[in-house]
């Protein structure tokens, strides 16, 4: 069993660096996913309220024998939470279906800024993170100019943004502003869109290792010293993807993968995409 290493985010809280996402399985499908990923040492658990599948990660949590206190469970809210207060009982309801009393990571699912409520909505954010029902809040797809909006009207850091990310959609200039402001950068598709685990440069890499493709790019997140959170219902898969934290990529190797970024216009408008 491999267990990842926790990171320290910027208010004291510490988060595996790989974790399972549950995007788009089912509540029967992913209770039965966290079982098996906890067997094979995930303890970083990512869902959403949009997902609709926060029970059946509740039940998975509940059955998988893994003490709370050990694990770290991420859960987010969507645009129909945003504005002043809405947020509370928002959670209050994820709470509800995930049968838990608080979560590890909240985060703010768009910044949907036409709508011109998050910054409202960070406020609520706080008013939870004071009140326990969160170990630390967060936001996912923004950009450095949500950041800085952020940054104007309060004091509290985002501790995590997470935003599609891999070698092919590198998002250098989001990495470089997190990285500056002490956000960790958590990659959500971290595998990319499915022709990635098949690129010349990813699958040589590999062969000379002896390694999966999928773990040759998740190295190279890990060793860029990002998060990730890769899908997968597959068990023997959901082994392979966590057992990273024992290779090591050249820096011709990292060079090499660098090498794939298709630029900040590869990324897909989460916004309205749905992740």
């Amino acid at each position: 069993m491999t267990t990842a290493p926790r990171i320290e985010l910027n208010n004291g809280v510490a988060m595996p660096l790989i974790g399972l996402g549950t995007y788009p399985l089912d509540d029967r499908q992913v209770a039965e996913t966290v079982v098996a990923a906890t067997a094979v040492g995930y303890r970083l658990i990512d869902t959403a309220a949009k997902y609709g599948n926060e029970a059946g990660v509740g039940d998975g949590i509940r059955a998988c024998g893994v003490p709370r206190e050990e694990l770290f469970v991420t859960t987010k809210l969507d645009g129909g939470y945003q504005g002043r207060d809405r947020a509370i009982p928002g959670l209050d309801a994820s709470l509800g279906r995930l049968r838990l009393d608080y979560v590890d990571l909240l985060l703010i699912h768009w910044p949907l800024p036409w709508r011109g409520l998050y910054v409202d909505t960070w406020t609520t954010f706080e008013t939870i993170l004071a009140s326990g029902k969160a170990r630390a809040i967060a936001v996912s797809n923004f950009l450095p100019v949500h950041l800085e909006v952020l940054a104007t009207r309060s004091a509290v850091v985002p501790a995590v943004n997470q935003i599609e990310l891999n070698p092919a959609v590198a998002r250098a200039g989001v990495r470089g502003y997190d990285d500056d402001h002490g956000i960790v950068t958590q990659a959500w598709s971290p595998l990319g869109r499915g022709d990635l685990v098949t690129d010349p440069t990813v699958t040589a890499i590999a062969d000379r290792l002896g390694r999966a493709a999928g773990q040759v790019i998740l190295r190279w997140h890990v060793q860029h010293g990002l998060s990730a959170v890769p899908k997968s219902a597959n068990p023997s898969r959901l082994a392979e993807n966590i057992a990273v934290f024992d290779m090591e990529l050249s820096t011709e190797d990292m060079a090499a993968l660098d090498q794939l970024d298709r630029g900040e216009a590869a990324a897909r408008n989460s916004d309205t995409e749905g992740h």
